[in-house]
């Protein structure tokens, strides 16, 4: 067997196994780009406010979120919105059950920024609470076909054998030296590899669905590999990408890494929300003047009891992506004193390709022109997969 025909083989049976999951991937991949439009269309009962007046001001996040304490006495109320997307949209609540109570029947809260009411909730993902949970379900099968840790670590296998699966592909498109039976091919790679990114449309449907595999393969295929190898960083980051990446590139330290986990943690942060949050914000701005960045949007607040630490999480000029900042500033939740702090990018090489990987890979950045070109990506993949099966299946039909 000649070294091409053991790669066909071995293509062959790798896009075998990846043809399920990348349908999936794929499928999914193409709707979550447009997530919150889509789930607002679904659930404008939750996700369409309106202000009273022209000029309404929103309450204070820390009263909706006392709002929000109130009406789930047994939850623990540790992750908040600083601000709304738009003056039409909710402030969105996550909770969680405290240790020792029964499991809640919803997770992610929606509260009317003007009035302070609760506008429904639901458990996140959870399909069985009907067609509002559409989109969250969306997206645990786009990232473990909603199995959990076991989903995880499939779908993060199969983007180890996509990754060796794209640079075998790609080769098997190269036109060999010479021909079989015919004449000497052309000398010059190019010309006689030109074919290999055409598609033969009035060509019989056996020879149409082969171009469309593999020239379907080679127009994309550099972001093909960006969305192979950050679907590693994203499912198997901890076991596979970063201790990868860390042999070239260096990484930030976990700032909470050296901070003690509190058996008996406290249902508040001790400092209170308010004065926590002037604290970090302040940490913050000193931060944004040490390393010369800008401050865009602070968006998001959290309570992490196990540490005792208070997260602000900020879009600064630091991030990358435009939907949700990942500038994040520590701060303990007794005394306030700084524990430390994570840049997206130019603090750490590693960190800076990551966030740019994994950013390309869910389209927040590039606006509706990138996200268009994900959606198509999405499908593509979903092609490539199905068409290689079908070449898989006519020949082994023939064969019999």
């Amino acid at each position: 067997m000649t070294v091409r025909r053991r790669f066909v083989v071995l293509h062959r049976y790798i896009g075998l196994v990846m043809s399920g999951f990348l349908i999936i991937a794929g499928l999914t991949g193409a709707l979550l780009v447009w997530y919150y439009e889509l789930d607002a269309l679904i659930n404008p009962q939750w996700l369409r406010v309106e202000p009273p007046a022209t000029h309404s001001e929103p309450l204070s996040p820390f009263v909706l979120r006392e709002k929000v304490d109130e009406a789930f006495p047994t939850a623990a109320v540790n992750w908040m919105m600083l601000t709304s997307p738009d003056a039409h949209s909710p402030v969105r609540f996550f909770i969680a059950p405290e240790p020792g109570t029964a499991a809640l029947p919803i997770d992610e809260v929606f509260v009317d920024p003007y009035s302070g009411n609760i506008l429904g909730g639901r458990l996140w993902g959870d399909i069985t609470q009907g067609v509002t949970n559409l989109m969250p379900f969306v997206h645990r099968l786009h990232h473990s076909l909603a199995l959990g840790t076991l989903g995880t670590w499939a779908f993060g296998i199969v983007s180890l054998l996509w990754i060796l699966d794209c640079f075998i592909g790609a080769w098997l498109t190269f036109p060999p030296r010479q021909s079989r039976n015919g004449p000497p091919r052309p000398r010059r790679f190019w010309k006689r590899w030109i074919p290999a990114w055409k598609v033969r449309w009035h060509a019989t449907p056996h020879k149409r669905h082969f171009d469309l595999h593999r020239a379907g393969g080679l127009w994309p295929w550099a972001l093909l590999l960006v969305f192979a190898w950050s679907s590693v960083a994203m499912n198997l980051h901890a076991e596979i990408y970063r201790p990868t990446t860390e042999t070239f590139l260096a990484f930030q330290e976990d700032p909470l890494i050296h901070v003690p986990v509190r058996e008996l943690p406290s249902r508040h942060p001790q400092i209170g929300w308010e004065q926590g949050f002037r604290i970090a914000r302040q940490r913050l701005e000193t931060l944004a003047a040490e390393r010369d960045f800008s401050i865009e949007a602070v968006e998001r607040f959290a309570y992490l009891p196990d540490k005792n630490a208070l997260k602000l999480m900020a879009r600064t000029g630091r991030d990358v992506n435009q939907r949700f900042g990942e500038t994040w500033v520590y701060v303990d939740a007794t005394t306030g004193s700084p524990l430390g702090h994570y840049l997206p990018t130019g603090e750490a090489s590693g960190d800076t390709l990551t966030t740019w990987l994994t950013t390309l890979h869910i389209a927040t950045v590039g606006g509706p022109p990138y996200r268009l070109v994900v959606t198509l990506l999405g499908l593509v993949v979903a092609m490539l997969s199905v068409t290689g099966v079908m070449i898989w299946w006519r020949k082994r039909k023939a064969r019999r």
